[in-house]
């Protein structure tokens, strides 16, 4: 999925430094956003606690920073990640703004902040190195990434380079934010795991919603040229965005990374959940049908 190249861009909505909001402390599920730490993507059943300090008050994150300056235009997001990954959340929250209240949720849309670092950062869900993929922290309302993972994504998890591959990645994280307005993390122990629990049905509704979000990207305008920010994707990149969600499947990083399937310790769903939750968001394009809490099974 390629951005039009004459959107306008606004540098500011990516922060690369360490200014964040004052947090009010963690709520339940805070650390599910985090992949896993020591060599590969999501959480397995391993233990992220050492990786993870004591919650601060703010956020703020150190090392080299990402230059975003000169991302002006869609052109500059097709050209450059750094950019694409400013388009894309430009794209999230005219979406969710739009879609939160035309389908009558009850929940209004609150912009979440957007850091990219690299090296190490500090957040009101404790600090991590660059080692930690993408995450969420509910308690700074932010989404954090280093953009060295999507290169991590091609070379150790076998999944898609695509454009729209990279933009899943950013849109499931943001799906994590839409529950936290909804109250997801105060309403379920996210922390169970198991391929029914919890935590697993929380991660598969992320993954439904960055499909509502492809659902309707193509279609939305940027607020100021007009224009929709995102072409619509073809064939072959949607299908790098389900080739993504399947090679971070629990099933899989198991069975790679520890020569067996354990599903009593899934925390993200297996390879076939995660596609065809991803798959219902876009066909959809409907929020209620990311529902993963009222299904029998997911």
């Amino acid at each position: 999925m390629s951005f039009n190249d004459n959107i306008h861009l606004d540098p500011s909505r990516v922060g690369t430094s360490g200014a964040g909001r004052k947090a009010a402390g963690v709520g339940g599920g805070s650390l599910l956003g985090v992949l896993l730490i020591l060599g590969f993507s999501y959480v397995t059943g391993i233990d992220l606690t050492s990786l993870i300090s004591s919650p601060s008050s703010t956020s703020s994150s150190s090392g080299s920073t990402v230059d975003v300056s000169t991302c002006r235009t869609g052109a500059d997001a097709n050209a450059r990640v750094e950019c694409r990954m400013v388009a894309t959340a430009q794209s999230l929250d005219e979406v969710w703004k739009a879609q939160l209240a035309q389908q009558n949720t009850g929940v209004s849309y609150e912009l979440p902040d957007f850091q990219v670092f690299t090296g190490s950062v500090s957040t009101a869900c404790g600090s991590a190195t660059s080692a930690v993929g993408p995450f969420y922290c509910p308690g700074d309302s932010t989404v954090y990434l280093d953009l060295g993972f999507f290169e991590d994504m091609v070379s150790q998890y076998g999944a898609s380079d695509s454009e729209l591959a990279q933009e899943y990645v950013v849109a499931h994280e943001w799906g994590h934010h839409i529950q936290n307005l909804q109250g997801v993390f105060r309403t379920y122990d996210t922390r169970e795991t198991g391929e029914q629990g919890a935590g697993v049905r929380s991660e598969l509704q992320a993954d439904c919603y960055a499909g509502v979000w492809m659902h309707w990207a193509s279609t939305t305008p940027d607020p100021t040229t007009g224009t929709p920010y995102l072409r619509t994707p073809s064939a072959d990149q949607v299908m790098g965005a389900l080739q993504t969600a399947e090679a971070i499947g629990d099933d899989r990083l198991q069975s790679k990374y520890q020569g067996t399937k354990n599903p009593e310790s899934w925390t993200h769903g297996s390879a076939t959940q995660r596609a065809t939750w991803l798959q219902k968001g876009l066909d959809s394009g409907d929020i209620a049908t990311c529902d993963t809490w009222s299904a029998s099974r997911v």
